[in-house]
């Protein structure tokens, strides 16, 4: 009789959710929506987010199989009115990424190094720059996309409103 073990990943990592505003009515969807990526029950603790009246924030550090932080980013993707990052730390076998949503902007997604910046890998660079060739304020401009600064200039007083806040560990089962 064979016994059926849980799946172990191959290579873990880490990362943080950060919820830097959300309405309180979807407080419980995101709560799902986590527990359904880490296959596991959590306890969210939720505080005032001062920048946006009627919202909360919260941050949430966890471990899980390389690839966690895109089920995550893409489970918290589109509801009205939340705005969030995702990080997945990198690892021997993958690189680092960072997923930011606001509702103006929608998502992006970034490659990171291993201190946390931006990284254009060279493919996407040359093709900025051939395309914007001789326009340096518009290679400027497409630069800026590619490093995500439009989303960090939306969300940067959300995450100031943030420092100070608590962190709880998750860790993602099978």
């Amino acid at each position: 009789m064979s016994v059926a073990m849980p799946r172990s990943p191959r290579h873990t990592t880490r990362g943080v959710v950060f919820i830097h505003g959300a309405p309180t009515a979807l407080c419980p969807h995101i709560a799902w929506a986590i527990e359904a990526v880490l296959d596991q029950r959590i306890s969210i603790d939720w505080i005032p987010q001062p920048i946006l009246p009627r919202t909360v924030r919260t941050e949430l550090s966890w471990t899980g199989a390389v690839g966690t932080g895109a089920e995550l980013a893409s489970a918290l993707r589109g509801w009205e009115g939340l705005r969030y990052e995702v990080t997945e730390d990198p690892t021997e076998v993958s690189d680092g990424s960072r997923w930011s949503f606001t509702p103006s902007l929608g998502i992006h997604h970034t490659m990171t190094s291993v201190n946390g910046d931006a990284v254009i890998h060279e493919d996407r660079l040359r093709d900025a720059m051939i395309r914007n060739r001789g326009d340096a304020d518009a290679l400027q401009e497409e630069i800026d996309l590619l490093l995500g600064v439009p989303w960090d200039d939306e969300l940067e007083p959300f995450r100031y409103a943030g420092e100070g806040a608590p962190v709880r560990w998750l860790h993602k089962v099978g």
